[in-house]
């Protein structure tokens, strides 16, 4: 019997506007929108009155651990938290153990997802100095695209061989998705650190090590390759303002070869926030200044930056612990990304409208992901709904993350997602999870 949800009274935010209005979903799709759908027997009502209902956010940028370092976390802990925090969708990182880099250890991330993620997901394939030919078996309609690190990675997978970097942006019509640091430039700066502390390096020279001039000089020279072969380029997580300049917004997302990618700490954070929370909010590239953070919000905002992200990477509280040289980079996001996006809507930063063009539909067109990424008839049944008046902290009781823990402890946030649905499925009703169901794999429409 196919399952059939009428949402009522909603707040729908959708291709830049919000209006009132009933959506009904029947089985995986969203069948209507209307102002007002009549109620008939068959059919679960869902009063929405006074919640925004938003398209599934597309997170473009996750790392879930899974395979080989599992006990940070793994694909089903983490597509939980995620459905939790209103993303239905992401795209998973290649660097894991062993690395995603030829197409039989890429199926086998993909099996594991077909019964475990509670998300629609895909993953990258991960680039390397000498993988090119595997590289160019990767399957354009479900594979969402090419990873390539331009500054250090974990085992082989920095692509610091100029030669096949070019072979590479000249020979795939694939999104090539690029973290740019310059690693020449980051070893300098750490050799210079370490003469002066040895290991315990204080955490707020992080941000100088991995400077702006290493972000800048890496991210200037992947655009410039881009250009020079035809490539299309995808720059993730930028952290600095000066590389907000590198990017255009004079032309629409569709026409644009070469776009770039904003986290929610580099919007959210700052360099004055090392003393409080040291290595939790220890990123690469690292968080920065108020000034970058100021350029990122600017750049976002007027359409030079196309898409928000987590970059949701895990780590224990024991690695976090250690010393600066040892203590890995990274946090868990995906729950807590777009209700903090709220408290910036609340503060009048950034609009509602603005936040779902930039996790969702951006993503969507981007990736160019079928049938996701807005609320329209015909499209899978992926939505939220946002409670913009439940207020709540974030305490280590209530994270979903495997690692156990969150950069936003302490926190109070004045929304609360209260439903998600994937597939139509309610996977996520008021904190109880539909274990039940599982998500699907994306589907690319090129």
């Amino acid at each position: 019997m196919t399952q059939s949800t009428l949402i009522k009274n909603a707040n729908i935010v959708n291709e830049g506007t919000t209006f009132k209005g009933d959506v009904l979903i029947n089985g995986e799709f969203i069948q209507k929108i209307a102002s007002e759908i009549e109620v008939s027997e068959d059919v679960t009502v869902i009063n929405a009155e006074g919640k925004y209902l938003i398209p599934g956010m597309i997170d473009d940028q996750v790392h879930f651990r899974e395979p080989g370092l599992t006990h940070k976390a793994n694909i089903a802990t983490e597509s939980k938290a995620a459905v939790a925090g209103g993303i239905t969708s992401f795209i998973e990182m290649p660097n894991t153990v062993p690395q995603a880099t030829t197409q039989e250890l890429l199926a086998e991330k993909f099996a594991v997802a077909s019964t475990d993620s509670y998300a629609n997901y895909s993953f990258m394939f991960g680039g390397t100095n000498d993988n090119l030919e595997e590289l160019l078996k990767t399957n354009p309609r479900d594979v969402a695209g090419i990873k390539l690190f331009l500054g250090s990675s974990t085992g082989n997978m920095l692509v610091d061989n100029e030669e096949v970097l070019e072979k590479i942006f000249s020979s795939t019509k694939m999104i090539i998705s690029v973290h740019c640091e310059d690693e020449q430039t980051i070893r300098d700066n750490t050799a210079k650190f370490k003469e002066e502390y040895g290991d315990d390096i204080p955490v707020k020279y992080h941000p100088v090590i991995r400077s702006e001039e290493a972000c800048y000089l890496s991210s200037s020279k992947a655009i410039e390759l881009a250009k020079k072969t035809g490539a299309r380029l995808h720059v993730f997580h930028l952290s600095t303002a000066k590389e907000t300049e590198l990017f255009r917004n004079d032309i629409p997302l569709e026409e644009k070869q070469i776009t770039a990618e904003v986290c929610i700490h580099h919007l959210w954070f700052t360099d004055a926030d090392y003393e409080k929370k040291g290595t939790h909010i220890k990123w690469n590239p690292a968080v920065k200044t108020n000034k970058d953070r100021d350029g990122l919000w600017k750049a976002l905002l007027d359409d030079r930056i196309d898409v928000i992200a987590t970059d949701h990477a895990p780590h224990t509280l024991e690695e976090k612990a250690n010393v600066y040289t040892k203590a890995p980079s990274g946090g868990p996001l995906v729950q807590h990304a777009v209700i903090a996006l709220f408290e910036k809507i609340k503060e009048g930063v950034i609009s509602v409208e603005k936040v779902v063009e930039k996790m969702a539909h951006n993503p969507a067109k981007l990736f160019q992901v079928e049938k996701r990424g807005f609320i329209k008839e015909g499209y899978y049944a992926d939505v939220v709904l946002v409670d913009p008046n439940a207020s709540w902290e974030v305490t280590r009781d209530n994270v979903l993350y495997k690692c156990g823990w969150s950069p936003f402890e302490g926190n109070t946030f004045s929304s609360k997602i209260t439903h998600t649905f994937v597939n139509g499925n309610l996977m996520y009703d008021n904190g109880t999870f539909n274990e039940e169901i599982k998500g699907k794999r994306l589907l690319f429409t090129r």
